[in-house]
């Protein structure tokens, strides 16, 4: 490997993005720091589907096996009407190469438990319960001011702080998270036997509904309806309510909205998107993942758009170009490919939002377009 110009770099934010950058950054003999507010990195949470354009980024930071053993893995996506006749079947193309699933369904949770097991393991400095307070750009480092009164001087500050970044106000970047128009209801339930692939069902009282398995032994359930008064947002014993607002649903899904517990915990928000479309950095900082780009999980990109940021950027930033090169042309190699997925998953969107008004709706259409242009190596 040739010598890097970046040997130590602050990271803000634990999630996938943050974690999977600091880990593969520390592999690649890196000092990490990594801060975040919360005093946990590991998970709680409901499912998540991974393509396998992801599974190939935990993959080469070395997470996959772990994770693989209690997830539930699958190769095609069924598109079904309301009371579950089957509209499409659609093959996911190996987007990971070879040797990786097409697709596959985990816990969230057990994501940022085996990334923060990981993290230790590869000796990053973890601060936890902190944040920036302070940015100060030298031109070739950086001395940041942490919440607890320490500072660091880096080659490199990255935001990896989501949807809200503070980092990305920090340096500049106005782009603001807007509603897309939808709110999304989650849940884990116990998966059916015959549930064997992720399903979207089209055409009923809601936008859609649908699920995907993620275990042996559960399933992570859905559904996405207008956004309701903010008053709804947020995450409790609401079974009950799920159930009643997924009326008009049948097949499998209806299956496991009935098995539901009236107690069950079921987590409601809004949908929101973010596209920061100049440059992501300003100096020696940078925001990446959902900071930059976070788009609606129509297309279930939204993981793998992250995780392939962390390991991209950690690859070029050790390639032994300066720090000052990779920046834009880190940009410019991912913008295009985030941009396709955030517009595909917005144009998805409007069509479940406004169904019947665009002559040229297709989602089966749409998501195996992009899906089939994500073959190509991020």
């Amino acid at each position: 490997m040739p010598e890097s110009s970046t040997r130590r770099v602050l990271v803000v934010g634990g999630g996938i993005t943050g974690g999977v950058l600091s880990l593969s950054l520390a592999q690649r003999g890196v000092a990490v720091v990594l801060v975040d507010l919360r005093h946990t990195l590991r998970g709680v949470g409901h499912g998540i589907t991974l393509q396998g354009n992801a599974l190939k980024a935990l993959r080469s930071v070395g997470v996959y096996d772990r994770l693989a053993d209690g997830a539930y893995p699958f190769d095609k996506l069924r598109l079904r009407a309301a009371d579950g006749a089957l509209i499409a079947e659609i093959p996911t193309p190996p987007m990971g190469g070879p040797g990786l699933p097409g697709t596959m369904g985990a816990v969230r949770g057990d994501i940022a438990d085996i990334l923060a097991d990981e993290i230790a393991a590869a000796g990053v400095d973890v601060r936890l319960g902190t944040t920036l307070t302070a940015l100060d750009d030298h031109g070739d480092a950086v001395t940041v001011t942490l919440s607890d009164g320490s500072t660091e001087t880096v080659d490199l500050v990255v935001g990896a702080d989501g949807i809200r970044s503070k980092v990305r106000a920090m340096i500049g970047i106005e782009t603001q998270p807007r509603p897309v128009g939808m709110g999304i209801w989650r849940t884990v339930a116990q998966r059916p036997q015959q549930m064997d692939c992720s399903e979207l069902y089209y055409g009923g009282p809601k936008f859609k509904a649908g699920y995907t398995p993620i275990s042996e032994d559960l399933c992570y359930a859905f559904l996405l309806e207008e956004n309701l008064d903010r008053s709804f947002v947020g995450e409790g014993p609401r079974g009950g309510e799920l159930k009643e607002r997924g009326q008009g649903y049948g097949g499998t899904w209806g299956e496991v909205r009935d098995s539901l517990a009236d107690d069950a915990v079921v987590n409601y928000q809004w949908i929101e998107a973010i596209c920061v479309d100049e440059p992501w950095f300003r100096g020696r900082t940078i925001i990446v993942g959902d900071a930059a780009h976070a788009c609606p999980p129509l297309i279930a990109q939204g993981a793998a758009m992250c995780a392939e940021d962390a390991v991209i950027l950690a690859e070029m930033l050790t390639s032994g170009d300066p720090v000052d090169d990779v920046l834009p042309a880190f940009w410019a190699r991912r913008f295009p490919r985030v941009k396709l997925v955030l517009d595909n998953s917005l144009k998805l969107a409007e069509w479940e939002i406004h169904p019947g008004v665009d002559p040229d709706e297709d989602p089966g259409r749409l998501m195996g377009e992009t899906l089939t242009a994500l073959v190509e190596p991020a």
